[in-house]
């Protein structure tokens, strides 16, 4: 408790001295304006800051898992965005400081106190309000990502040629959906009209490629009369991400944490989805076989490694097509195509191209793209493929900005 009362008055400290640099343009902007509205944009400045003080107060002093997701996404996200858009505005203010201090510097070397040249709005001014609305932008394009960009679902196609694709597989349609994240959900009609778009595609094949919900099960109850409608004719086959195991929250004991764990796996069964737990389903159709193997989360680094491929590999020799469903695109560098060169395609979600990006004609950035090497879109190898979904969902952030949330239509030939 020492570290988290430590912790919070850091973080409190350090709002605040943000926010009192930041009040500096917030006075200067409005000193002009009449009593009233003087009064009404300086108090109501500080409100903000009010908010997220509470809402580090009821995260440090309360269990913020009690609640719901709602209210622990929106104080964590809110506070975020809030300050890292105020950081613009203390650029603009250092820069005005800056240029003032190197002004009184010069003026000390003249021996008439001269006033130096200036505008009728001062530069001093011109800073404060460009400082205001450098912040402002920051918050306004993500309050468009919440409005609109969380829930605008974009059918991604592509075609892929297997050479080892069996001839009775030839032109099957696959569909990919990642990264639901359950409990950050706040439209469930937007979220029925992505379903509704996937089944309109009419796939052979669904593959849900992990992450149901945040941090546990009871977050997916709500949304189980939505997400099973999700049928295909050969079946719909999942595998679960680094949030299905409640890795990111508190328990109040170990059992307490595999109970929860079991309840999500009792959710993929109420929804109709074949869970793959580091095993593999062969589809037969006119005597060819077709694998499709399933591993638990595994991702480099300091996510976690419950996948078992060797395990999940075996049996499937006989099968000429291999495709494999693994959460996390870094097992597919670490862990897939060092040791199984027969596994043609991997599909894999996990990055959400950190929910933020441009892709326009042929650019396509993302700040996803400095932390993963495959963040989004199909990669190659050889004749090995990995395809990343950008995710269903969002997690932390609310919404979406320039990168809206997929669904995956992949279409299987022979080459």
């Amino acid at each position: 408790m020492t570290t988290r009362i430590m912790t919070l008055f850091v973080f409190i400290l350090v709002f605040l001295m943000i926010d009192a640099y930041v009040f500096q343009a917030v006075i200067n902007v409005s000193k002009e304006w009449s009593p009233l509205w003087k009064q009404v944009f300086r108090y109501g400045y500080w409100l903000p800051t009010a908010v997220a003080i509470l809402g580090l107060l009821w995260w440090t002093f309360s269990d913020p898992y009690r609640g719901t997701d709602y209210l622990r996404i929106y104080v964590l996200a809110g506070s975020a965005i809030l300050y890292f858009s105020k950081l613009f505005a203390v650029l603009f203010l250092f820069i005005d400081d800056l240029q003032r201090g190197v002004r009184l510097i010069v003026q000390q070397f003249f021996t008439k106190k001269e006033s130096l040249p200036g505008e009728p709005i001062t530069r001093s001014e011109f800073l404060s309000q460009a400082a205001l609305i450098a912040s402002a932008v920051p918050i306004g394009l993500s309050v468009y990502g919440v409005i609109t960009g969380a829930h605008d679902y974009r059918v991604k196609r592509v075609t892929l040629k297997l050479p080892n694709l069996p001839k009775s597989f030839d032109g099957i349609r696959i569909g990919q959906i990642s990264d639901i994240h359950s409990g950050s959900f706040w439209n469930k009609t937007a979220v029925k009209g992505g379903v509704e778009m996937m089944m309109k595609e009419k796939p052979d094949l669904i593959f849900f490629t992990g992450d149901l919900v945040n941090n546990e099960s009871a977050e997916v109850k709500d949304f189980v009369p939505i997400f099973e409608k999700l049928k295909a004719p050969l079946g719909v086959f999942s595998i679960t991400g680094n949030h299905d195991y409640g890795d990111y929250r508190s328990w109040q004991s170990k059992e307490a944490k595999q109970n929860n764990f079991k309840d999500l796996i009792e959710a993929h069964r109420l929804l109709g989805y074949d869970l793959l737990m580091n095993e593999n389903r062969i589809i037969k159709q006119n005597g060819d076989q077709l694998a499709i193997i399933g591993i638990e989360n595994w991702g480099a680094g300091r996510f976690s490694k419950y996948g078992k491929l060797d395990q999940a590999y075996q049996g499937t020799d006989e099968a000429a097509a291999k495709i494999l469903l693994s959460h996390d695109p870094t097992s597919w560098d670490a862990i897939v195509r060092p040791n199984h060169k027969d596994i043609d395609l991997t599909l894999s979600g996990h990055t959400h191209g950190f929910q933020f990006g441009v892709e326009i004609a042929n650019i396509k950035w993302s700040p996803c793209q400095y932390v993963y090497k495959q963040w989004a879109g199909l990669y190659q190898e050889g004749e090995q493929y990995l395809y990343v979904n950008r995710g269903f969902g969002y997690l932390g952030y609310p919404g979406r900005i320039g990168m809206p949330p997929e669904l995956t239509i992949i279409e299987l030939q022979r080459s």
